[in-house]
């Protein structure tokens, strides 16, 4: 029971984990508004907390990406996480900023500009949809978590230097070149931890006959040591990248099936604290509407341009509408707000109705059901039984 009772849908169609991210949004407010905290987000050990629920997160949306998936959609995957990333938060931005002409709201726009993993893995049940469009979507969801982390760390950067955030607050790194080695101690770190899981799988791969039946290889023991202090450790730093190239590298074998129930108590906790934090402070309807809605219509206009220049051959309406409003926000882009809540104070009170806002375009859209307006199913047709034809009905020669 548990948090297993959170997987499938409800009877009216809900991923039941979106259902219980709201129910700890609500009780998260809910306690805000009786016990009314006071400066929450610069409270001793709140942003370690934020680093290490985030880290759990990028670490699950990595850990299951199918290598064969990639390989079959990797020109469209590496240009939806890179240049369609950065495509859709400099859309979200430049909106933002017109709008309000507040410059560290070009911060906001990288903060939901990446597709929850979870909701994605939740809503990839249609028989409408090819296997390949899925495959792109739930590939582009789990990369672009820490190409968006890696942009917040550069673009709040442009946005201190250009005045916003309180005075005397500090940025996440100084300059550029401080993001540059940032990138460098991550990809360090991702190699020591890449070189003490070689040579623990190395150690296990010479212990002689086979293991007996119930025994968890040393490997499984090795990859869960690393990988549980790799996030104690990037949580400190926000070392999200190699957090991130670990998931694809070191597997938990026998311990993976305590992974999901990890990630989903992480999205938990961060939605009932998002509750906590708006509740604590002010609330920005108006611009968490245009944040919403910029972020809904950015990943449609990407899917667009990615499907017209890249993907051959072209895809059908189903998938198109499958992918173009496929962004949903979830517990990167949760996380994301309370880390940069110290920095930029009023960011929660913008993120959190921008992330109900996608959240409520999405399901209208699965529940207007536009994927079915066009185009048939992608699922095998049932084998009926039929009269045998006259060639059936010929005798066997001989």
């Amino acid at each position: 029971m548990g948090l297993s009772l959170l997987r499938g849908r409800t009877s009216a169609g809900l991923p039941r984990i979106v259902v219980a991210a709201c129910v700890a949004l609500a009780a998260g407010a809910a306690l805000g508004l009786l016990t009314h905290p006071q400066d929450l987000a610069h409270a001793p050990g709140y942003q370690y907390a934020a680093g290490l629920l985030l880290a759990i997160g990028l670490y699950g949306s990595t850990h299951d990406v199918d290598f064969a998936e990639v390989r079959r959609s990797l020109k469209v995957v590496l240009v939806a996480v890179t240049v369609g990333v950065v495509i859709k938060a400099s859309l979200i931005a430049t909106v933002m900023v017109l709008a309000f002409d507040r410059p560290e709201y070009l911060v906001l726009g990288i903060a939901v500009a990446q597709i929850d993993p979870l909701s994605v893995a939740a809503t990839q049940r249609n028989d409408r949809v090819s296997p390949r469009a899925k495959a792109i979507l739930s590939v582009w969801a789990a990369f672009d978590d820490p190409m968006t982390v890696l942009l917040t760390v550069y673009f709040s950067a442009l946005a201190v230097r250009h005045g916003a955030g309180p005075a005397g607050e500090g940025s996440v790194v100084a300059d550029t070149a401080a993001v540059f080695g940032d990138l460098l101690l991550n990809l360090g770190l991702f190699a020591l931890v890449a070189a003490l899981w070689w040579a623990a799988t190395a150690w296990s791969g010479h212990r002689g006959p086979a293991r007996r039946p119930g025994i968890r290889p040393p490997a499984d023991l090795a990859a869960l040591a690393l990988v549980v202090a790799l996030v104690l450790f990037a949580a400190q730093d926000m070392m999200v990248l190699a957090v991130a190239l670990t998931g694809l590298l070191v597997r938990l074998g026998r311990f993976r099936a305590g992974l999901e129930p990890a990630v989903a108590l992480a999205f938990l906790i961060a939605s009932a604290v998002l509750g906590v934090v708006l509740a604590s402070g002010e609330v920005f309807l108006r611009e968490g509407l245009v944040l919403g809605v910029s972020a809904f219509a950015a990943q449609l206009l990407v899917t667009l341009l990615i499907s017209r220049l890249l993907v051959r051959p072209r895809l059908t309406w189903p998938d198109l509408a499958h992918l173009g409003f496929g962004q949903q926000n979830g517990i990167t882009a949760i996380l994301l707000a309370l880390a940069l809540e110290p920095r930029f104070p009023g960011t929660v009170g913008v993120v959190g109705p921008a992330i109900v806002t996608v959240g409520l375009l999405h399901h209208t859209f699965q529940w207007a059901r536009v994927d079915r307006w066009r185009g048939p199913s992608t699922a095998p047709e049932p084998q009926h039984a039929s009269a045998p034809t006259s060639q059936e009905l010929k005798p066997e020669p001989g």
